[in-house]
């Protein structure tokens, strides 16, 4: 009855009768995700019928009922066949300023039916097909890119920007062309960077450095909304950066990192959605070249190094786990380098672990992030390596009992899910330098075996990766624990048949091919 009803009034009614009726239906149907097939039919007229509407001259709030109910009606993917033509996407692309290239953003009063416009093409495009392909014949993505372009300093915009970065998201996940014409031809990367920095009101204090106020106000919702979009739509534009890297875009991808660094370190106006922010941040960080990452970290400003030394001098010399806490209370410092960046991420990391569910989709991209960075940048993996692994002083308990992060980890080495135990065993054998020996203690022989044996390693060594020959030192409870720990070796057969250490089993078999080459 509501589709009949507004049905009748948008071909007969005048504009004001039109837009109290389909205020109704939108207030009624505003939850609506699912529709009664048996007013399919009816809903296909109402469409066609509210098309024909917005053709009229008529009032913007009529309008904006319009696309209202239109919005609603677009989420059934049956009512949007017949109605999806190019006549009619034209249509919603004149009310979204769309078309025209010259035209600014200076009538507020048309920015409710251009955010509902961008609305309504994101639900058809996603849902149809044929919409999917009229985008390409109506070049949309140059059209939503010259629109982000009008209104990327402008803040009081952030619904247009919003659905215009949304759309462009959906664009360039259903045509990979799109995703190719984005980067190149309409210089995507830069621009949605610069909609990142507007959303995030960065001031540079150098060439890849932003300012940090730790006690400033959140995002707003709308700030944190736009940057969500942005970072989702960036994700498809670079998503085979690593494949393709020039070193003429080593630039643009640093500023790029500089910008989700900065990004890692502010938060939305709730938990969930800094969660969601920081992981959109995440997988964006994982498609840019391993060998930019290196902004991810920086070294302490004139301030920090000056507040630091400062406070240290107050404490006496013999205060020594004291000054190591005042030099991590402000900053996470390394080697003279800022690591807050760093440490944000092994902490989204740990909050992934302590969630115990969805690993692959939630964890894993944190974790590869974190396992590239270590293995490319040793000051990162060093940092990493004293919060992950520090010198062992529990040596009574197996590895994989307890709570640190350590503990953690070692027990994702035996999950069921083989990509997410790989993942987290190939992260604490890079943090241990890919050495076999530094690896089995922490993690302990049973754990390593699976990477062991995927890497031909069983019988000790160390992997193919070159890494800095720092001291790994060994703590006194550990030194007069090792030689009681080796109640599990890998053991062999010897030729006689009889059980014997792996390494000596080998040495064994390799003396009896030496001896058979000299009798031939």
């Amino acid at each position: 009855m509501d589709e009949e009803r507004a049905l009748y009034i948008v071909r007969a009614g005048e504009a004001g009768a039109i837009e109290r009726v389909l205020r109704d239906y939108s207030d009624k149907h505003r939850a609506t995700f699912k529709f009664e097939s048996t007013d399919e039919d009816k809903r296909k007229k109402l469409c066609e019928g509210i098309f024909k509407v917005l053709l009229k001259d008529i009032p913007t709030t009529c309008q904006v009922s319009c696309l209202e109910v239109l919005r609603i009606l677009s989420r059934d993917k049956k009512v949007l066949v017949p109605v999806t033509t190019k006549e009619n996407m034209q249509i919603l692309l004149r009310l979204a300023k769309l078309n025209e290239s010259d035209d600014s953003l200076e009538k507020v009063s048309e920015f409710p039916v251009i955010v509902e416009s961008l609305k309504c093409l994101c639900n058809i495009v996603f849902n149809s097909q044929m919409a999917q392909q009229l985008s390409l014949e109506l070049n949309l993505a140059a059209k939503l890119c010259n629109l982000l372009r009008k209104c990327k300093d402008r803040k009081f915009i952030n619904d247009i920007k919003c659905f215009d970065l949304r759309l462009l998201f959906v664009l360039s996940l259903l045509h990979t062309d799109i995703r190719s014409q984005l980067r190149y031809e309409l210089q995507g990367l830069p621009l949605l960077t610069q909609i990142l920095e507007s959303a995030f009101s960065i001031k540079w204090t150098d060439e890849y450095e932003s300012a940090i106020d730790h006690n400033g106000p959140p995002l707003s919702p709308q700030e944190t909304d736009c940057a969500i979009e942005a970072l989702k739509a960036l994700f498809n534009v670079t998503v085979d950066s690593w494949k393709v890297h020039k070193e003429s875009e080593s630039h643009q991808f640093r500023v790029m990192a500089a910008v989700l660094r900065h990004c890692l370190l502010i938060v939305g106006p709730t938990e969930d959605k800094t969660e969601e922010l920081h992981s959109n941040a995440v997988n964006l960080l994982s498609n840019v070249p391993v060998s930019c990452l290196d902004v991810l970290i920086c070294p302490l400003t004139h301030e920090e190094t000056a507040q630091e030394a400062t406070t240290l001098d107050e404490l006496p010399s013999d205060k020594t786990a004291e000054k190591e806490t005042v030099l991590k209370s402000n900053t996470m410092v390394y080697n003279g380098m800022n690591m807050e960046a760093i440490h944000v991420l092994l902490n989204f990391m740990e909050k992934r672990i302590d969630k115990g569910s969805s690993y692959r989709e939630g964890l894993t991209p944190v974790l590869s992030l974190l396992t590239e960075c270590s293995r490319a940048h040793r000051n990162i993996r060093k940092f990493l390596k004293d919060q992950v692994l520090p010198p062992l002083r529990d040596v009574t308990n197996r590895p994989e009992v307890g709570s640190t992060v350590r503990n953690k980890l070692v027990r994702l080495m035996t999950h069921v899910d083989l990509g997410v135990k790989q993942i987290a065993a190939e992260f604490l054998f890079v943090l241990c330098k890919e050495r076999v020996d530094s690896l089995l203690k922490y993690t302990g022989y049973g754990n390593a075996a699976g990477l062991l044996a995927a890497r031909g390693l069983l019988a000790g060594g160390r992997g193919d990766n070159w890494y800095s020959e720092d001291e790994d030192t060994d703590t006194e409870e550990y030194k007069n624990a090792k030689p009681k720990e080796e109640l599990l070796k890998p053991m062999g057969l010897k030729p006689d048949g009889t059980i014997t250490p792996l390494e000596e089993a080998l040495n064994q078999y390799s003396v009896i091919e030496e001896t058979s080459s000299d009798t031939d």
